[in-house]
């Protein structure tokens, strides 16, 4: 995210499911106004923390919610982060809230074999390959990786999205590395 983020470093973020509030802590840092979401007062209190001791508390607005039920406002926040939390139903909505050229930062478990140890109990919660590449076609997806590794002695499985809300609905690579089809 520091590569992407650093790109911009004023505007409105929001961070679905936020935990402890890493995401948001360091937005707000970069300058971001940041929405903070969360269904956990724990974690919230764990943010509001975290906000004070890096001295940007004033810049985050924590919000006690269902991430699943939240009304995310259209085109609102020039950055959107979601981790470690799996709302594919909710997800176009999510990407609605990007203005034009806003970025989503999506990480998240993956299915994988051998299974992974780390993350959800059952696959249910976990990504298939591909699926949030697929679920995200409809922006300009400037990185995607899925990966596999030792985390803490333990098989991990994850998947990480960059995406930028092009104008229009329509795609923008550089002709150098995606040559239009025609």
């Amino acid at each position: 995210m520091r590569e992407y983020a650093d790109e911009t470093s004023d505007g409105r973020a929001l961070d679905v499911a936020c935990g402890t509030g890493r995401n948001a802590v360091f937005l707000a840092d970069r300058g971001y106004e940041v929405d903070a979401l969360d269904q956990s007062i724990e974690g919230l209190r764990i943010t509001r923390a975290n906000a004070r001791e890096q001295d940007v508390a004033d810049k985050i607005n924590l919000v006690q919610t269902d991430a699943t039920q939240f009304d995310y406002p259209e085109e609102y926040y020039d950055v959107v982060t979601v981790s470690f939390f799996r709302t594919l139903d909710r997800l176009s909505d999510i990407k609605a809230a990007l203005k034009p050229n806003g970025l989503l930062f999506y990480q998240h478990h993956l299915r994988s074999e051998p299974p992974a140890e780390v993350g959800p109990s059952t696959d249910r919660y976990r990504f298939c390959s591909n699926e949030l590449l697929h679920a995200c076609l409809d922006l300009t997806v400037l990185y995607y990786e899925e990966s596999s590794e030792q985390w803490e002695g333990k098989h991990s499985a994850t998947v990480e999205l960059v995406a930028r809300n092009s104008h229009g609905g329509t795609q923008s690579y550089p002709e150098t590395q995606w040559p239009p089809v025609r």
